[in-house]
């Protein structure tokens, strides 16, 4: 395994010349992140809340996401039918926001939301608990159901770890990413859609959140993947990343069990980029983790605004091999709704 450095201590992000004042891994947000500390134009600032929401024994679930890349703003929701094969995305887009979106210096305590014509999203959050509020009225369904509401409350444990990375690209070190990934966050709530309702309940729906401040470079991609549920009634997760920026210090790559962080050194996925469709392998490079990945679906999307661009696959499916713990243990997975996704931006 090769040296990655654990930040401990609280402390500014940001020292006065914009670069990071300590590079490396934590398991919570002991970096203070400030805004109006970062050295750049707010084209160059990128902020996002991202959740995702499982429910893994009737197999449904819902994504959204409150964005600020500066230029342009993304809000959205997607509902997954996992039994279907189908999702569902409904978004909209905001120009020029330059950071007026709100979205929070850190991934505590506040409210993020944001309304137009088309969609309401509303972050509450007042630890442990994290309730997420949507309304999409026109949102629709192939099957025609329309209209969305959502009203979701994640529980996240006080001791709980998490996984945050704090680093910076080799060609410009005022260029950073700053992330957390919070993973097994237990769900309850419920979303209806048309007349239907879905439920979510603790004990078979887990959620996670991907929370994202930085100053980035315009031309990025990167491998993701996220999976949060339970093995034999223990929280389990994943979350597996890597392709941008300069991971020398550590990388974001850790495994979660009954709320507890298991650090892995470097992951590769092995997939076929001409077909996302076709099954996926993970491996590391201390041999603490073997899974197969059969997609489900490809939640692919791309556009093209002139200088921002992107193209994206968000493929959701199931994971099935193993994971090593600091302990020696070995944990097998079978059948584990998650994903992982290629996403490359022009931003």
């Amino acid at each position: 395994m090769s040296s990655q450095h654990e930040i401990t201590e609280r402390k500014p992000l940001l020292k006065e010349d914009g670069t990071l004042t300590e590079e490396g891994w934590a398991k919570s947000l002991l970096l203070e992140y400030d805004r109006s500390k970062i050295r750049a134009s707010w084209l160059r600032i990128k902020e996002w809340d991202y959740y995702y929401i499982i429910n893994h024994d009737e197999q449904y679930g819902l994504t959204c996401t409150v964005s600020d890349l500066g230029y342009i703003g993304l809000m959205a929701v997607v509902w997954l039918d996992f039994k279907k094969r189908k999702f569902t995305q409904f978004d909209t887009l905001t120009f020029f926001p330059r950071g007026r979106t709100g979205l929070l210096p850190d991934s505590g305590n506040g409210v993020v939301s944001y309304r137009d014509k088309k969609i309401f999203i509303k972050y509450d959050y007042s630890l442990p608990k994290r309730k997420i509020t949507i309304e999409a009225p026109k949102f629709q369904t192939d099957e025609r159901k329309k209209g969305l509401k959502a009203d979701i409350v994640l529980h996240q444990p006080p001791e709980m770890d998490s996984i945050v990375i704090a680093t910076s690209w080799k060609e410009n070190r005022k260029a950073f990413y700053y992330n957390q990934k919070i993973n097994c966050l237990p769900a309850k709530g419920e979303v209806k859609i048309g007349d239907k309702v879905y439920t979510f309940q603790p004990e078979n729906s887990m959620g996670g959140l991907d929370w994202g401040r930085g100053r980035w470079t315009y031309k990025n991609r990167w491998y993701w993947s996220s999976v949060s549920g339970y093995i034999n009634s223990v929280p389990f997760g994943w979350n597996l990343g890597y392709g941008f920026s300069d991971r020398a210090p550590a990388s974001e790559n850790a495994v979660f069990y009954d709320n507890k962080i298991h650090k892995l050194d470097r992951v590769v996925f092995h997939f076929d980029k001409n077909d996302y469709m076709k099954p996926w392998k993970f491996t590391d490079n201390d041999k603490r983790l073997e899974i197969d990945f059969v997609p489900l679906f490809d939640r692919s999307s791309k556009f093209n605004l002139l200088f921002l661009k992107s193209i994206q696959h968000q493929v959701f499916g199931y994971f099935t091999g193993k994971v090593v713990l600091d302990n020696g243990t070995e944990l097998k997975i079978e059948n584990m709704l998650g994903f992982a996704e290629d996403v490359l931006n022009w931003w």
